[in-house]
């Protein structure tokens, strides 16, 4: 669903080879570097080649969206009006919007923390627009709480802004 969502929004033809490559993983198939914590989800980039081939021409990015389900669970456990579909929705949405984005080379991959942060914040307000149109239960919960998520944001560019 998230899929579909994000491919309309940035108008890319379902099916084509061209989009981008990714996997969404949850804690046990994730490694011991990709678990974090805080974060309830990442994307983290890989440099990904066919089988059978040492062609560095061939290589291309490959992308892996990491759900932290220890960080998503605590969520669900502070914040009782949070259902557990809705949240991975509002996730796996947002960090697919990230893939769409670098993919697209919209934004860098490796920018500086400021960057980095006027790009999440400019991808929270992205997932909110797509979602905000969904019908779905309890997903008006999550964008309410993810004003939380915003808010966080804005002091952390603002701390960034004036160091």
């Amino acid at each position: 669903m998230a899929e579909d969502l994000v491919y309309n929004y940035y108008k890319l033809p379902s099916g084509q080879r061209s989009h981008p490559r990714y996997d969404v993983l949850t804690r046990c198939r994730l490694t011991k570097d990709e678990i974090v914590i805080g974060p309830l989800a990442q994307v983290i980039r890989y440099a990904g080649q066919p089988k059978n081939t040492s062609l560095g021409s061939l290589a291309y990015d490959f992308y892996k969206i990491c759900l932290h389900d220890h960080a998503i669970l605590n969520e669900l456990a502070l914040f009782p009006q949070l259902c557990l579909f809705p949240v991975i929705l509002y996730l796996v949405t947002h960090e697919l919007i990230h893939v769409v984005r670098f993919s697209k080379f919209l934004q860098n991959f490796s920018a500086a923390t400021e960057k980095r942060l006027i790009e999440e914040k400019k991808v929270h307000e992205t997932t909110r627009t797509i979602l905000s149109s969904v019908n779905v239960i309890g997903l008006s919960n999550v964008l309410v709480h993810s004003e939380k998520w915003l808010n966080s944001l804005d002091s952390l560019l603002d701390g960034c802004l004036n160091e």
